[in-house]
């Protein structure tokens, strides 16, 4: 939805495309990795087509259930599966010439279908529930006749009955062999095929969905070594995102929840993480973990940005190098910004922790406390990092791997209260004019900086503070020594330590960094960014930092 709603394409194959894409990189659960192969088949099927007929959108459509099918290690009827192929078996066999007949045909076939998906699968007749994936489908494609029609789309209320029936559908304990569903995200220019990987993994669980396109590997399966799954994937390229959630502890919210009385759609996870923009968070992993992003905001004059929202980081970037005297200025979030983002975090999880920008940086921990206090739809912990950008970032996929562990909030912010001692961010800049116009240098050092090319080596202390750690004169020299002056905060000995490297369009400096960090480290997890928007105007063009999280 994202994607396609800034979409100006008039050519279906072009839309298709982009919409197979991007649910490739949201896909979640089983049902997201179907879906992003249901529309992989649709794309490819379409080809190069502008336009389609009834007939060839039928076509289309059975050649993405097909595309699908052969994706599958074990189709099961009675799921979103089943419903996809009758819907597409409806549409090819319906000799209908328009489209508004046509859709209204496929949606009185979808909720039949629907309709007959416990007499399939036993675990719904047992519990008297429908598959979720499979009416999540029809969902949609009712989305599509009311959108055609002209009526309103509205959240539909939620059942008052059988929510424990559902809980009980929902995770099966009997059937369930592994304990953790995890997922993956692969980014290379050489991948194996989706076949090489499937045979790989087939071994360690079951459940599995493998999805190749282009430079893109998503793999979902349900195993109990996760980590065996993980290191063979960093084998092939790029591990972009990463997760295991512990499914029984997804269970036992489900049916707390369906004890108190609750609905099945808000106990989905135990607890669900909250950030701020600063934290430069890759946008693949908010999507992977489910991660709610409350933008800061810049203004230029009359006109008000949301980070990372209304201007991208390299679109920011780009207007940096063009018009470097013509910055915005920079504001928190308020406490309504929070609140409208805890209400939607809450619909996801029992519970709700935001892991934010350091307070002594900015106010944005203070509104997220502020709305944290007022807000009464969930129980919200509020974590200070004293750090900014990817230092920020690696606090919050811990807290998500935690989080999806069943780790109750109060335990996790514990966790990261330890781990915040041995942790950090170093930056450096190319030149004194961002830090001269925030204070943070005076003139005269400024000046003589520049005069003699000096690099400065700033980071953040314990406490949040800016501090100067060195220097060094050129771009060039200065790498070694900020990657230098890191090491040496690292405690002797760590062997579970995380890095993320951001910059100011300045990404060559990325792989210069990275190579050094695994020469003393060895493969080691890194995280790549480009710097948000807010963060960029304080550091200016060429500025790059190296930030860290020692866990042990």
């Amino acid at each position: 939805a994202d994607k396609l709603r800034v979409n100006t394409d008039r050519s279906v194959s072009d839309v298709a495309r982009e919409a197979a894409e991007a649910a490739v990189l949201g896909a979640r659960g089983n049902c997201g990795m179907m879906l992003s192969h249901f529309l992989l088949g649709f794309s490819a099927q379409v080809g190069d087509r502008a336009r389609l007929t009834t007939v060839e959108f039928g076509e289309a459509l059975m050649g993405a259930v097909e595309h699908l099918y052969g994706a599958l290690e074990k189709p099961v009827e009675g799921t979103i599966l089943t419903v996809m192929r009758d819907t597409a078996d409806a549409a090819g066999d319906s000799g209908l010439p328009d489209f508004a007949p046509l859709v209204d045909h496929m949606v009185d076939s979808a909720r039949t279908s629907l309709a007959r998906t416990p007499d399939l699968l036993p675990v719904l007749s047992k519990a008297g529930v429908v598959d979720a994936g499979a009416k999540g489908f029809v969902s949609m494609l009712e989305g599509v006749l009311l959108f055609m029609n002209g009526d309103p789309i509205v959240s539909p209320e939620p059942a008052e009955t059988g929510t424990s029936a559902v809980a009980e559908a929902e995770y099966p304990l009997e059937d369930e062999r592994y304990r953790f569903c995890t997922e993956a995200l692969v980014r290379g220019a050489a991948l194996p095929d989706q076949a090489v990987v499937r045979e790989k993994l087939r071994e360690m669980g079951d459940s599995l969905i493998v999805i190749r396109a282009d430079e893109v590997l998503k793999v979902h399966i349900h195993t109990d070594e996760p980590d065996d799954v993980f290191s063979y994937l960093r084998s092939l390229g790029t591990l972009a995102t990463h997760k295991a959630e512990d499914m029984r502890a997804q269970h036992a919210t489900v049916e707390a929840a369906a004890r108190r009385g609750g609905h099945i759609t808000l106990a989905r996870r135990p607890v669900t993480i909250v950030t701020d923009s600063a934290s430069d968070l890759p946008e693949d992993i908010a999507r992977a973990h489910g991660i709610h992003v409350t933008p800061l905001s810049l203004t230029d004059g009359d006109e008000t940005l949301r980070d990372r929202i209304d201007i991208s980081a390299d679109e920011f970037h780009e207007r940096m190098r063009d018009a470097p005297d013509t910055l915005p200025t920079t504001s928190q979030p308020t406490p309504a910004d929070f609140m409208e983002t805890y209400a939607r975090a809450a619909e996801d999880g029992e519970e709700v922790l935001a892991i934010l920008l350091s307070s002594t940086l900015s106010g944005t921990y203070a509104s997220g406390e502020a709305a944290a206090k007022r807000f009464h739809g969930a129980p919200i912990h509020v974590f200070d990092t004293l750090g900014i950008s990817l230092m920020q970032a690696l606090f919050v996929m811990k807290a998500c791997e935690m989080a999806e562990m069943g780790i109750a909030p109060a335990e996790i912010v514990r966790e990261l209260t330890r781990i915040r001692k041995h942790s950090g961010i170093h930056f450096t800049v190319d030149t004194f004019d961002r830090l001269l116009a925030s204070g943070r240098v005076g003139r005269g050092r400024a000046a003589l900086g520049s005069m003699l090319n000096v690099k400065p080596v700033l980071g953040l202390d314990e406490a949040g503070v800016v501090q100067p750690y060195g220097k060094a004169i050129g771009r060039q020299r200065v790498i070694p020594a900020l990657v230098d002056t890191v090491c040496k905060r690292i405690p002797a000995g760590s062997t579970k330590v995380r890095f993320g490297i951001i910059h100011v369009a300045r990404p060559e400096v990325v792989g210069q960094v990275r190579r050094l960090l695994i020469q003393r480290f060895g493969e080691v997890e890194i995280l790549e960014a480009p710097a948000t928007p807010v963060i960029s105007t304080h550091l200016g063009v060429g500025a790059w930092g190296l930030s860290w999280v020692v866990e042990d």
